[in-house]
């Protein structure tokens, strides 16, 4: 399972120069770990000028069905919501499904019939996807995030059968912190509460009443954030702050924090799209470990969700110049947005499921190569022969069409 923001990928004056990068590290992650059945969920796919970004889109997915490092997957679904003219259902997400040949007796949910159906050949779906029964996809309200005018935000949902296994697949993008200086005014941030609240209601959306429960397996961009306000005091424990306010509104445009000593050199600058600290070394030492005390955003949901031991770097936000792979931007404060969540159930499929030799991996993709803003993020589990048994008769996947 693979999940990555595709933005930065679309930005770039000539693309396909980070897409090559992209998929190259991804190619190598499939020959590393041989995935039987794979599931890549992109985020903002097309960057933010969709309609002119199409024939790079094209060409991306043209790409990834057709390569020699996929040539043992026969079968795919692929999901791209590329409505970009429609501001009601617009979601710019991208969900693509591998099978390897070796796969035998796959089956996807028909939602609107209510039935699994054998998979066969390779599928692409786009435009319109509110009339594919394969899935379901929404997007969130325009009152969930009144501060934003447009949003793209929201989850598409697949549901899949393998060797007795039902679970579903959810493609998820939260929203964003809008300003760093709002995201530090409290402790938990505003913008927590909002990601908070839209997570919920997809957690309540696929274990509601109009199909049986499966295990799930959320992944996608959360935009999950340090806690600003507990982050800065730590990071500019010693230092005093300075506030900038606008002459004509007297509005708090920016916060500077100096060392009290030291010829009161500048720490940390803050502004709405700026968080420039003096030493990112913080956030990439033993992976920016000492950090994850303030990744707090997941803990709301800790009866319902379950994550592995997180032991890479923040996925966003990485520089986009092509010679910085491991430099993060100054816009942000460097967070783990991109994250793979997992149903109860849906852990103890992953962890009954290893053997003696290590067969879990949580990781993040292209350490040391630009990758556009985000590095995307994947999990590899083996599922044993069998291990969906007690559920069989819940999930009825011997019953399909």
């Amino acid at each position: 399972m693979v999940s990555g923001n595709k933005r930065g990928l679309f930005m770039d004056s000539k693309p396909e120069n980070l897409q090559k990068n992209w998929l190259r590290e991804f190619y190598q992650v499939v020959h590393t770990h041989k995935p039987h059945f794979m599931a890549l969920h992109c985020q903002e796919f097309g960057g933010k000028n969709y309609e002119a970004s199409m024939s790079h889109v094209d060409k991306f997915v043209k790409e990834l069905l057709s390569s020699d490092a996929m040539k043992e997957y026969n079968r795919a679904r692929v999901y791209l919501d590329e409505n970009y003219k429609s501001q009601e259902h617009f979601t710019a997400l991208g969900s693509f499904y591998f099978l390897h040949e070796s796969l035998k007796n796959i089956y996807q949910f028909d939602f609107k019939a209510k039935k699994y159906r054998k998979v066969a050949g390779k599928e692409i779906y786009s435009d319109t996807l509110e009339s594919t029964p394969m899935l379901e996809k929404e997007k969130f309200p325009q009152d969930y995030f009144p501060e934003c005018k447009w949003s793209r935000k929201g989850f598409i949902r697949t549901r899949w059968c393998i060797a007795d296994c039902a679970f579903d697949l959810v493609n998820i993008h939260l929203f964003h912190d809008a300003s760093n200086l709002v995201a530090w005014e409290t402790s938990p941030s505003v913008y927590s509460g909002i990601r908070h609240k839209a997570l919920g209601y997809v957690l309540d959306r696929i274990i509601d009443q109009r199909f049986e429960k499966v295990s799930y397996f959320v992944f996608g961009d959360f935009n999950f954030r340090l806690d600003s306000k507990s982050v800065v005091e730590t990071l500019c424990t010693k230092a005093t702050m300075q506030t900038v306010r606008a002459a004509d509104t007297n509005e708090v445009v920016k916060l500077i924090f100096r060392e009290s000593d030291n010829d009161r050199k500048v720490m940390l600058q803050l502004e709405k799209k700026l968080f420039d600290y003096f030493n990112q070394e913080v956030f990439r030492d033993n992976n920016g470990t000492a950090l994850l005390e303030f990744d707090k955003e997941l803990s709301v949901f800790k009866d319902r969700l379950y994550e592995l031991d997180i032991s890479f770097p923040p996925s966003y936000p990485y520089s986009e110049d092509a010679r910085q792979g491991e430099q993060y931007m100054n816009t942000r404060c460097p967070a783990w947005c991109d994250r793979i969540l997992m149903s109860p159930s849906a852990k103890e499929l992953v962890l009954r499921s290893e053997s003696e030799e290590k067969v879990v991996t949580y990781d993040h993709i292209g350490p040391n190569v630009c990758m556009g803003d985000h590095k995307p993020v994947f999990l590899a589990f083996r599922i044993m022969p069998g291990a969906g048994k007690p559920h069989a008769r819940v999930h009825k996947c011997c019953v399909v069409q």
